[in-house]
């Protein structure tokens, strides 16, 4: 079986207070955008435009059916979100985008790139996959889906925040999902 690369450079923001980590993206072929979260049926910027702007469509180009890019690393920038996935290389056990059928090959050097975010204090991921990778590679047990638990990471005391999936897979409604986050982003002050 082929072993994909990460096709993404990380997204790391020097003023980033929080690194949010998914798993690894979905194939090309369900791309709208060259960035993170870039399925169209993924609903973390309608997530992030209903809780930073009250608009769920804040960050969609409705009518073309892509996200706009370009608002979205502005928006990050300036809040200081960072994002990459828990996985550098995966095996897709099959031809789906389902977390359920990807084998982390490589996972990234999750430390390596907390040493570039000296601001950052938590970590969120952005499902089970995610979590339970991070949580291997920091020898911790993994918290309920919209909770957290402490950790430290070279030396710094960190937070692991473990939210909701923003695929529609995900059986749960975009407001509960928002709900969640809203809930982590008061936590950490970013909202």
């Amino acid at each position: 079986m082929e072993i994909e690369q990460h096709p993404l450079t990380p997204f790391l923001p020097e003023n980033a207070r929080l690194l949010m980590l998914g798993s690894f993206p979905p194939q090309r072929k369900r791309w709208c955008m060259e960035f993170y979260y870039p399925n169209w049926g993924n609903d973390m910027w309608r997530m992030m435009g209903l809780l930073f702007f009250a608009d769920r469509n804040h960050f969609a180009d409705n009518e073309r059916k892509q996200f706009r890019k370009e608002a979205i690393v502005g928006f990050l920038r300036e809040v200081g979100i960072a994002l990459f996935d828990t996985a550098s290389a995966v095996r897709r056990l099959q031809d789906n985008a389902s977390d359920k059928y990807l084998e982390v090959v490589q996972p990234t050097d999750v430390p390596a790139l907390l040493l570039r975010l000296p601001q950052c204090k938590a970590i969120v991921t952005t499902g089970e996959k995610a979590t339970d990778t991070l949580c291997r590679m920091f020898s911790m047990a993994s918290p309920k889906v919209g909770d957290f638990t402490e950790f430290v990471a070279d030396g710094r005391a960190m937070r692991l925040y473990r939210m909701p999936s923003s695929s529609r897979a995900y059986p749960l409604a975009l407001e509960k999902k928002a709900a969640a986050y809203r809930v982590m982003f008061q936590d950490l002050e970013m909202i």
